[in-house]
């Protein structure tokens, strides 16, 4: 079956004035779009958007760019691992010069975004020699390169392995600063037992907490996949002090697609930042089959990468089903503004909440119902 390319499309075939009405009700109005005709690419979808925040009498506009990155493999799952990480390399390095010159201050992946996203194979080998150092691995080198090379700081979502701690692996997001020094890391706090999604087989639960890393462009984390079903996930980041937060993912449609536009969105609302949700596009087929009945892929990885706004507003997604690169121009004044103007942080009541949920891990708790 072939797969619809994107939803966008389909509504392009209404009047203009239709597609104006219904794209304001269901990304609402507070984005317009770039103009990026001098950034063109063959092998990229490219799209910009910019959104905007009122003007104010003590504070300078706080402008950045971000640029999130889709892509298929370029070559089968079953390919060399040093000849499949090289073909990555060179569609990451064409993508960042591309991002560059549509002026994007921060570049990032979708997840894993450095080998076929194998763990619904439950295969030890040859997945798990994938797995590098977050600090001095060579995909890390790669970048830091990159990114001093084009002002730009860089999400690398990676399979890690911790050399220092018993070669244990992790999914993690390295954080590279425009200077090209590593800034830290964030390991996924929460993993999928669904479906196909047998990650636990290779990795267990993050022990980084909720990083906020401080760049030139902006408070910025990251909330890697599976994380974006736990509000509490996204919450965290905002309390730590987050503009920004990514999503970089591999989800595929039949497991999650009517959730994805929400879940991003509604954390940007929630928690007065930008969210920017990237997955990964095409299907993934793999030597050997796995699952009951036995299959050989995860199903179609559905792209449909945005970006949202604290004011309820976002971009229509990128295809899903072709390599793209999405351009978002924001005001991180926006993030106070939306705050001052719905007061959700004001309003939020941590106080009750730590409370309640001390109460709730406890053994011995009673849920508060109220019976006649």
């Amino acid at each position: 079956m072939t797969e619809l390319q994107s939803i966008d499309n389909i509504l392009k075939k209404l009047s203009l004035a239709d597609q104006e009405q219904v794209n304001k009700i269901l990304y609402g109005c507070g984005y317009k779009t770039i103009d990026l005709s001098d950034v063109q690419s063959e092998d990229f979808e490219i799209a910009g958007y910019e959104f905007l925040a009122n003007a104010e009498q003590l504070r300078c506009p706080r402008i950045v760019r971000v640029a999130a990155f889709q892509n298929k493999l370029p070559l089968p799952t079953s390919a060399p691992i040093l000849e499949q990480r090289a073909a990555l390399y060179d569609l990451a390095k064409d993508a960042i010069k591309v991002a560059a010159k549509a002026k994007a201050n921060v570049f990032c992946f979708q997840e894993a975004w450095n080998m076929p996203f194998a763990f619904c194979t439950r295969e030890k080998e040859p997945w798990c020699e994938y797995a590098e150092s977050a600090e001095n691995g060579p995909t890390t080198k790669f970048l830091q390169q990159l990114a001093k090379e084009h002002n730009m700081v860089i999400v690398s979502p990676i399979l890690e392995r911790d050399q220092v701690h018993g070669d244990v692996i992790w999914n993690t997001a390295v954080v590279i600063d425009n200077h090209g020094d590593v800034l830290g890391k964030h390991r996924k706090n929460h993993i999928p037992r669904v479906g196909d999604f047998n990650e636990s087989d290779y990795y267990m639960e993050g022990n980084t907490g909720h990083p906020v890393f401080e760049t030139e462009f902006g408070n910025i984390a990251v909330n890697i996949c599976y994380g974006r079903h736990h509000p509490l996930n996204w919450l965290m980041f905002g309390v730590n002090g987050a503009e920004i937060v990514f999503n970089p993912s591999a989800t595929t449609g039949e497991l999650s697609e009517p959730l994805w536009g929400v879940e991003a969105r509604n954390a940007a609302i929630a928690n007065s930042y930008f969210s920017v949700a990237i997955n990964r596009v095409g299907t993934e087929v793999f030597p050997r089959g796995f699952g009951n009945p036995t299959h050989t892929d995860f199903g179609h990885f559905y792209g449909s990468s945005y970006v949202a706004a604290p004011n309820g507003s976002r971009t229509p997604g990128l295809s899903r089903t072709q390599n793209g690169i999405l351009i978002a121009q924001l005001d991180l004044n926006l993030c106070r503004q939306v705050k001052d103007f719905w007061g959700f942080r004001m309003t939020q009541r941590l106080d009750l909440y730590a409370s309640s949920l001390s109460a709730a891990v406890k053994h011995d708790f009673t849920p508060q119902v109220i019976r006649k």
